[in-house]
């Protein structure tokens, strides 16, 4: 189910709260910002492990 999610520090996840609240408080439903916040993490995570990738080469 969750195959896909990075696992995140304290922090990472404080800082993903942060932008939920801030789109909801743009308006966003609570499950559309959900939906974007993650999809944020899941680039960043899958630029992160394509650089990784490209460096060990």
């Amino acid at each position: 189910m969750f195959n896909n999610v990075p696992t995140l520090t304290h922090e990472q996840q404080q800082k993903a709260a942060d932008k939920i609240h801030e789109l909801m408080a743009q308006g966003i439903s609570s499950g559309e910002a959900i939906m974007i916040v993650a999809n944020e993490i899941r680039e960043a995570e899958a630029k992160k492990q394509a650089a990784q990738s490209e460096a060990e080469q």
